[in-house]
């Protein structure tokens, strides 16, 4: 089980990453078109640097929904590895069998 400080670390970069993530791409939109000035791009990567580290979806990790697992985490179930395992072994997850050859 990850710490519960992890944990809601990561909630808050979701939260914050959510909240501004509009705000972020006017900005990035901005430094990357041709029409804008050097003034304005100045602007833009000024106010982008200062808004908070956290707000980038580029900082969130994606954890294990029971757990808080980072490592050895399957997106298409949400899950770390050893939950994926545990709910495949009694049946949860439809279609999903213990390969043996």
């Amino acid at each position: 089980m990850a710490k519960r400080s992890m944990i809601e670390r990561e909630r808050k970069r979701i939260k914050l990453s959510k909240n501004l993530y509009t705000k972020r791409e006017a900005l990035k939109s901005i430094l990357k078109s041709k029409d804008a000035s050097i003034d304005e791009k100045l602007l833009a990567s000024n106010k982008l640097q200062k808004m908070p580290r956290d707000s980038s979806l580029a900082r969130v990790t994606n954890r294990c929904a029971i757990t808080g697992r980072p490592k050895g985490f399957y997106r298409k179930f949400g899950l770390g590895r050893i939950k994926v395992r545990e709910a495949a072994m009694r049946g949860d997850i439809p279609g999903l069998v213990k390969a043996s050859w």
